[in-house]
């Protein structure tokens, strides 16, 4: 990677652990798979790159019980700020997304890569590639050849993504497609193009949202 990839503001990665599972009725990166919590499979993976590395958690309470199971450093969360909801008992991963941007953007970080805490299995050498790709671009969104965007697996520009985040809320607009800008320099990703040849089941792309789907990743596992 060349020095601006290496530069440690460049970019950093949020996780969002704030969504309670209703199939599962817990706390969705405390959930086991094979044994283990979903979230330490995203820790541990992501401990090998250099970026800095923020969980962005729903209430103190969360981050206390991550604290207390998991051996998560407190200085490495971020809490939801709820200042903008109507309804601050709102749970939407738009809020994790401002909250995250916020504090990076005051952190100085130019860049964000999102991910959601219900895929565990990411493949490094997708996080590798998808990174190497945002040189020269706002945003790095992957998109299957049916058009459905990776919204949760994206990279995006801290500073403009703040100010659309902090104007979709503001108008109770809670829908990730919408936080992408067209005026944004995106560079759209082929799934089944670019990142499957790294990873061939997708398991990256695989989220945990109930029994069937802990099933189906073990048999990709």
């Amino acid at each position: 990677m060349n020095d601006e990839l290496n530069d440690p503001k460049y970019l950093a990665i949020l996780i969002l652990i704030g969504g309670k599972s209703r199939r599962f009725g817990v706390d969705k990166g405390s959930i086991e798979f094979l044994g283990k919590p979903l979230i330490l499979y995203q820790t541990e993976t992501l401990e090998q790159f250099d970026n800095d590395v923020f969980l962005v958690a729903h209430s103190a309470n969360q981050i206390e019980e991550y604290f207390k199971k998991f051996k998560i450093p407190r200085e490495k969360f971020i809490i939801d700020d709820t200042e903008l909801l109507v309804y601050d008992k709102i749970r939407t991963p738009l809020i994790g997304i401002y909250s995250g941007l916020k504090h990076l953007n005051e952190l100085n970080f130019k860049k964000a890569f999102v991910l959601s805490c219900d895929a565990p299995l990411i493949k490094p050498s997708v996080i590798e590639f998808l990174i190497a790709q945002s040189k020269g671009y706002d945003a790095v969104i992957p998109r299957w050849k049916n058009g459905y965007l990776e919204t949760l697996f994206t990279i995006y520009p801290v500073s403009h993504a703040l100010i659309r985040a902090k104007s979709l809320i503001d108008k109770e607009i809670y829908t990730l497609n919408e936080l992408i800008d067209e005026n944004w320099k995106i560079k759209y990703i082929s799934v089944e193009d670019s990142i499957q040849p790294l990873d061939k089941n997708l398991v990256s792309l695989i989220n945990i949202n109930g029994p069937i789907d802990i099933e189906k990743l073990k048999k990709f596992y």
